[in-house]
């Protein structure tokens, strides 16, 4: 019986290009520039399950961009395992601060990495998590150590707020009926500890609009004497937190799941080097939210930051406007128990009423989703720690993530199954930025544990 490890060894480049070529695609969902690559990337997932060993493949068509399903069947008596993961990928700028093109992927050592990581949008998130899935699933057909049924569902929407993921998981509970749900699009601590993630936080994410005269002005002519949008809206959003960056908004906290000590002092137990931390992003200093620690900030706490602002004059050399317009994106993360579409509420309310006279604001949610937590006694959990027990020599940490995958709740809600986020990236890999990558090391060794979960799933569900 060939063993996975040899498996690996006797393809991997064969793997390593395969990811290659998929991330030279630029599937941006935000940017309908980039339609016809995103379309592409789904006709490539598609190709690439079929050869993996899925009998049926199609490609689900959608309001948005498509959904790619493919199953694998063995048994309709043994478990079945839904892989979700996502083909689109965020948008690269800023380009300048790329040390290469970001969909020109290259391979190189990093001091995280020596034995290489593959440097390119998408790499980490999602395109180079999701296809461990993909090889893992070759592995086990070409093998014939598949144990349980499997099935996929990929989306291309998942940077955008997946919105038609929602109308197709509604309209095909049959079709995604399962046991459990398998993600990878979340990280583990380190290398050499690994963790499984246990909780998402939620997100609201809205965008603001500050209008003043009818028409820029002439800062000498009309400054002082009428309000400026930027002025103005600089204001209002520095008001949203207190001396203690404790959030303004009335209500915001109501609903806060608050931890117990004894959970916080479990959660301090992860290995944490806050010097480690502050060098790594060329900082003297962290900040957040008083009486909390790094770690329960970025993970256990809601926040609220701004995304991007703009207004005026931004071009070469001097314009002395008051502009007209200004605006801000701002996002919210959530805890469980904050239910984004309140929280959009009340932050729109706050933030109309706190505007001076002089001004006009306009807030526009775009998208949202709910936090979640899974138990560590489900099977799924249990059959994970397993898996990385074996393919790591360790029992992973299980660990609260601060990132968002608002479908992971939509998911328990429509298909009343509990969904399992075992992620191989790290928190240095910089997804969202520029020069993000994923470790070749990495990138196998999910091929070399997923194969496992499926054993140990099966075993524990009989």
């Amino acid at each position: 019986m060939q063993t996975i490890q040899s498996y690996i060894q006797k393809h991997k480049q064969r793997f390593l290009d395969e990811l290659v070529d998929l991330l030279k695609i630029p599937s941006i969902s935000a940017d309908s520039a980039y339609k016809n690559d995103v379309i592409k990337t789904a006709d490539v997932i598609k190709e690439s399950l079929e050869k993996a060993g899925c009998d049926t493949v199609e490609i689900c068509e959608t309001p948005g961009y498509p959904i790619v399903y493919g199953e694998k069947i063995i048994d309709s008596n043994l478990p079945t395992v839904l892989v979700y993961g996502h083909y689109d990928v965020q948008p690269p700028d800023p380009l300048d601060l790329w040390t290469s093109p970001p969909f020109e992927p290259v391979i190189k050592a990093t001091d995280i990495h020596p034995e290489g990581a593959i440097f390119a949008r998408g790499s980490c998130d999602d395109k180079g998590q999701m296809y461990m899935h993909v090889k893992a699933l070759e592995y086990m057909t070409k093998t014939h150590q598949l144990p349980c049924n499997v099935k996929f569902m990929i989306e291309g929407e998942e940077e955008v707020g997946s919105k038609s993921l929602g109308w197709f998981v509604e309209r095909n509970q049959d079709k995604l009926a399962n046991d459990v749900i398998l993600i990878s699009d979340t990280g583990m601590i380190a290398n050499d500890i690994p963790s499984i993630t246990t909780g998402l936080r939620g997100l609201s994410y809205v965008e603001v609009e500050v209008t003043g005269p009818n028409r820029d002005l002439h800062s000498g002519l009309y400054g002082g004497a009428v309000a400026n949008p930027i002025n103005v809206l600089t204001k209002m959003i520095a008001s949203l937190h207190d001396e203690n960056n404790h959030i303004t908004i009335p209500g915001f906290y109501d609903t806060v799941e608050t931890l117990s000590a004894e959970e916080r002092a479990e959660m301090a137990k992860a290995p944490f080097s806050l010097e480690n931390y502050k060098k790594a992003l060329d900082i003297d200093a962290v900040y957040g939210e008083e009486g909390y620690s790094t770690n329960e900030r970025n993970s256990i706490r809601p926040t609220l930051d701004v995304n991007g602002i703009w207004g005026g004059y931004t071009g070469e050399g001097a314009k002395t406007v008051i502009a007209s317009k200004a605006y801000a994106k701002i996002s919210m993360r959530l805890v469980p128990n904050q239910d984004w579409e309140t929280i959009t509420q009340l932050f729109k309310t706050h933030f109309e009423s706190i505007a001076p006279k002089g001004v006009k604001v306009k807030v526009a949610p775009h998208h949202g989703g709910q936090g979640y937590v899974t138990p560590t006694n489900s099977l799924g959990y249990k059959a994970a720690s397993k898996a990385y027990e074996q393919t790591f020599g360790k029992t992973p940490i299980p660990q609260r993530s601060g990132g968002s995958i608002p479908i992971v709740a939509l998911f328990e809600k429509e298909l009343k199954s509990k969904t399992i986020l075992m992620g191989f990236g790290l928190n240095s890999d910089a997804i969202h930025s520029p020069n993000e990558h994923f470790g070749v090391w990495n990138y196998l060794k999910g091929i070399e544990t997923i194969p496992w979960f499926y054993k140990y799933f099966t075993e524990l569900s009989q």
